[in-house]
């Protein structure tokens, strides 16, 4: 047993590597193709649930509907990873929107406005 690298971060790990996999080669939906990025997996100790963090590119509407491709996916995707993976119990999939790069990027953008205001000519 590796007690410093607890098994539902293994498990998180693998999810994460063969969900991007999935949603890049087999998830058909047009409304997920191309826009989706799965950036983290958190899996519940108890390995009952995992927490699949994506980032969609695009607009508002392309978001929601990326999430709604995603969700209608779930199923195929858990069926799918049950045949791949040598676990018992698939966990629950939960889709989320991580919204961290659009910060980052507009916390880039106000430190460029500020540079640009803060210069004497």
């Amino acid at each position: 047993m590796q007690h410093g690298y607890p098994r539902n971060k293994r498990v998180a790990d693998l999810l994460k590597k063969e969900m991007a996999a999935m949603i890049m080669n087999e998830v058909k939906d047009p409304r997920v193709q191309g826009l989706v990025t799965v950036m983290e997996v958190e899996v519940s100790k108890d390995l009952t649930q995992a927490v699949v963090m994506v980032s969609v590119m695009g607009t508002d509407e392309e978001r929601r509907d990326a999430m709604a491709g995603l969700n209608r996916a779930k199923g195929f995707m858990r069926h799918t990873l049950g045949r791949r993976l040598y676990m018992k119990r698939i966990p629950e999939i939960v889709f989320k929107l991580d919204l961290r790069l659009d910060l980052q990027e507009e916390i880039h953008r106000l430190l460029a406005e500020a540079e640009k205001g803060g210069k004497a000519d």
